[in-house]
């Protein structure tokens, strides 16, 4: 499982390594360009029950960690829909995205099997 470290705090945001690879993606683009939005998830099994949403911005540090060595095959499909995502008012889901994904057949819907918190939509 993928970490996402956000600003000071020390307790990642857990995800599935090729949903982070796409939210990676996403949120470099819109912070590159200086955009800001949201990102939100529900919350895995060992945190309560619920959900949490960030405001990314460019001066709020990230850090992604990922358990592969190798980078993962990006799906455009998925990173057109995250970046529409994430251009909305809703801002980028993470379960969102692994629900559509999981609709699609997509084998990213593994994250939620495995307990995983899911991070899905953004641009």
């Amino acid at each position: 499982m993928a970490k996402l470290y956000y600003g000071t705090t020390t307790e990642p945001i857990t995800v599935e390594d090729r949903m982070l690879a796409h939210v990676k993606v996403v949120v470099s683009t819109k912070l590159r360009r200086g955009e800001s939005f949201t990102l939100s998830w529900v919350h895995g099994p060992d945190e309560p029950v619920g959900r949490s949403t960030i405001w990314l911005q460019p001066s709020i540090p990230l850090r992604f960690v990922f358990d592969s060595e190798q980078p993962e095959t990006l799906d455009q499909n998925l990173l057109k829909r995250m970046a529409n995502d994430a251009n909305s008012s809703r801002g980028l889901s993470l379960d969102i995205a692994v629900e559509d994904a999981a609709a699609a057949g997509a084998p990213i819907a593994q994250a939620r099997s495995k307990g995983a918190r899911s991070l899905a939509r953004a641009a």
